[in-house]
């Protein structure tokens, strides 16, 4: 998936006071380690809030009386345990909530995030009508040359963007489909409530992955940072492929779980 135009996006701030003193450090643990564990501590007792930026490096290594090596390291583990997010030109965050969801189950990003309490908003980055390819001929079992709708959208949490979806779909299963309000509706309500089609299961796979320098532009994350990609083909109640897909999450804003199931043998 390639997206070659840079997406810009006003960050809105409030910087979070950090107190001189973390408390007292000893010599058990790395310096860096102890400083994560203390900002950790603050986060999770609300001291620092989602949403609250940091102050720069340098105010933050003179507050806490450490160097910008050790302060870098420190930022960095956070950031890896998704405590923090960096944002490039803006600073150092602390992060929103992780949204949980279930890894075996079709997830309606519209549907989903408003039933979590949070607006969701899209914008559709590029959609076109061409010849199927290869790959998507063969999971949405088209003859070749067949033509498809490849659709390109960005999908906010109010104003943060969080993910990119690609849907490929049959044009012969869903005339006009560009004359529909695609930004602001979820894929699968307009295709049961204009086309009658319902979606009723699907096969998905789950691979780690990281964004390369145009999927970071688009997502507002530095070159490098954890995705989680979700490649998918929805069928309909008759077993028939409509939907060939393929999801980019953010890592440090998703989490996806299963149930436990018995063992594999």
């Amino acid at each position: 998936m390639v997206y070659t135009n840079p997406f810009g996006q006003g960050i809105m701030a409030i910087t979070a006071p950090i107190q001189p003193s973390i408390g007292r450090l000893t010599t058990a643990a790395p310096l860096y380690s102890q400083i994560a564990e203390r900002l950790t501590d603050r986060i999770k007792t609300g001291k620092l809030t989602p949403g609250a930026r940091l102050p720069s490096e340098r105010e933050l290594s003179e507050s806490l009386g450490v160097n910008r090596m050790t302060l870098r390291q420190a930022l960095h583990l956070l950031e890896t345990q998704g405590l923090l997010v960096r944002r490039q030109g803006a600073g150092t965050y602390v992060a929103e909530p992780v949204i949980e969801r279930q890894a075996g189950k079709l997830f309606s990003f519209t549907r989903g995030i408003a039933r979590r309490g949070y607006k969701p908003g899209g914008k559709i980055v590029r959609f076109e009508q061409h010849p199927v390819d290869e790959a998507a001929a063969r999971n949405l079992k088209l003859r070749a040359g067949a033509a498809v709708y490849d659709l390109h959208r960005l999908r906010f949490i109010g104003e943060e963007p969080v993910m990119l979806e690609r849907f490929i779909i049959p044009v012969n299963l869903f005339p006009g489909l560009e004359q529909h309000d695609l930004a602001n509706h979820s894929m699968y309500e307009v295709m049961e409530k204009e086309y009658g089609v319902i979606v009723q299961q699907a096969r998905q796979s789950l691979e780690p992955v990281i964004a390369d320098k145009s999927t970071a532009r688009w997502l507002g994350i530095r070159k490098g940072a954890p995705l989680m990609l979700e490649r998918r083909v929805s069928f309909d109640r008759d077993d028939r492929p409509i939907e060939y897909g393929s999801d980019l999450y953010r890592g440090d804003r998703f989490r996806f779980v299963t149930e436990m199931a018995s063992l594999e043998l």
